[in-house]
């Protein structure tokens, strides 16, 4: 007897943490405006144990950020798009980047280093960190087929949504979706 106490109290705690889960994902659906009516909310994936490298090719993974809702951003250097909406990433970042939140930049493709820094340098980025994909596995793995493409990533390491093309991230829009975000993650 008391193992089916156990299992229906074990069960009913898990319908009741998906629904709380579900009602957040959806409230935050609810708040898509302007730009951010192009972030697509999925069930949670999650992502591929494929690395990338920084600016001195040393191995980055996504477990160095475990615990923190990540922005995940697609890019290169002769992306038109990109250099329009890297200013707002970089003010995203500097809004709410800390303990609960990154904004992870990488440069996929061909993207030699010194051009990634006059990219930041003619945009003026400053706190951004210069990633690399240049063989293109983790975007491939990724499905990302065209640039830029930014995807949320929730402090378990799971894609929960997706924008593609550019957007003002810098947006009131934006901003009080992540602030709900974040304050949703008991910030």
């Amino acid at each position: 007897m008391r193992w089916f106490r156990f299992a229906v109290l074990y069960t009913c705690l898990g319908l009741t943490a998906n629904a709380a889960g579900a009602a957040d994902i959806s409230a935050l659906e609810e708040m898509r405006e302007g730009d951010m009516r192009k972030l697509v909310f999925a069930e949670a994936e999650a992502l591929p144990e494929v690395g990338f490298v920084d600016e001195a090719d040393s191995p980055v993974d996504f477990g160095q950020f475990e615990g923190k809702y990540l922005l995940v951003n697609f890019w290169a250097t002769w992306c038109a798009p990109c250099r329009l909406e890297m200013p707002s990433l970089a003010a995203l970042q500097e809004k709410f980047g800390g303990d609960d939140f990154q904004v992870v930049t990488i440069a996929t493709g061909r993207n030699p280093v010194p051009a990634m820094k006059r990219f930041f340098e003619e945009v003026g980025v400053e706190n951004l960190p210069l990633y690399r994909d240049p063989k293109q596995q983790l975007a491939r793995q990724m499905a990302v087929l065209a640039l830029p493409i930014s995807i949320v990533v929730d402090p378990e390491g799971n894609e929960i949504a997706r924008l593609r093309g550019d957007a003002d991230w810098a947006s009131e829009e934006a901003f009080k979706l992540f602030e709900a975000m974040l304050e949703g993650a008991g910030r």
